[in-house]
């Protein structure tokens, strides 16, 4: 079963920076499209940033200008960089395909707050 885990969260200030990461066990998801997804307390889980196998990025309203998906094919990884933090971002962001196929990892948790 492929799993997935996330890394990067953490802390920071409105306006700030991170960087996610996640690492799939198997180059199975090399010929997916992949996605970052996030969940508030309270809400529903969301899409906020896909790419194609072929590194085609596409973002949510709420991300688009500030964050930045990217793939590295031959290290089984997808990346989220996300810049200009506001409180809102605040959430556990998971990544798996998109539409998702896999099992959630646990997330890595982003906290914006000053």
């Amino acid at each position: 079963q492929v799993q997935l885990v996330e890394s990067g969260g953490g802390l920071v200030q409105p306006g700030g920076s991170l960087r996610l990461s996640c690492a799939a066990s198997t180059n199975i998801f090399s010929i997916y499209t992949m996605g970052w997804y996030r969940q508030a307390p309270g809400k529903q889980r969301e899409l906020v940033a896909r790419i194609t196998s072929d590194g085609t990025p596409n973002y949510s309203d709420s991300a688009k200008g500030r964050f930045t998906i990217s793939r590295d094919n031959n290290k089984n990884m997808v990346y989220l960089q996300m810049n200009s933090l506001k409180p809102e971002d605040t959430a556990v962001y998971y990544c798996n395909s998109a539409p998702y196929t896999a099992a959630w990892g646990q997330g890595t948790q982003v906290t914006v707050s000053s």
